[in-house]
């Protein structure tokens, strides 16, 4: 994108860490009796697929082990789910549910429903699908992101070394309605 693009730029990065931040400060709030919503879609991919290992489901629901831990303790509390070793290797741990953590996940079907139906009404299916192409998209340039920018940080500390690229200068910054870095 050329420079005179830069507002769009800014723009569009304000607008998704805004609605990222509003996301999970909402989704937060949910509690459906007594478990969050990152909890609900544990019950229901358990239902799905049979009993899960802890390290798939934080891999898959992109949280960190700890939150896992921590969801995976309050369902076990609450009777929904039950830890058991995996026979032959009991090193591996699964997560099933329980009768309880069922009855409980059926009785509260129509929540994932209607948070999705939140999120996405009055979009048409054309803007869903463009949607869609711009999450992959973006979820794509998220891939090395951290690592990428720590690079640079790490190069902005030092001098250039021979064979390195030449840094161009930094941009002048203008006034914009956007918080920045």
């Amino acid at each position: 994108m050329e420079n005179r693009d830069w507002d769009v730029l800014e723009e569009a990065d304000w607008l998704f860490r805004k609605m990222v931040r509003r996301f999970v400060k909402e989704r937060d709030r949910i509690n459906v009796e007594g478990i969050a919503l990152p909890g609900m879609m544990i019950l229901h991919k358990i239902i799905r697929e049979g009993d899960q290992r802890l390290s798939d489901l934080a891999e898959q629901l992109d949280l960190t082990s700890g939150a896992i831990t921590a969801l995976c303790d309050k369902l076990d509390t609450a009777g929904y789910t039950v830890r058991r070793r995996k026979s032959g290797d009991r090193r591996t741990v699964l997560l099933g549910i329980t009768d309880k953590g069922r009855e409980m996940f059926e009785r509260n079907r129509s929540v994932g429903t209607r948070c999705i139906s939140l999120l996405f009404e009055g979009f048409e299916r054309e803007e869903l699908a463009a949607q869609n192409q711009a999450f992959k998209k973006v979820i794509g340039n998220l891939e090395g992101f951290s690592e990428a920018i720590l690079d640079l940080a790490k190069q902005n500390t030092g001098t250039p070394t021979q064979g390195s690229p030449e840094r161009k200068p930094a941009r002048v910054t203008t006034p914009t309605r956007y918080l920045t870095y």
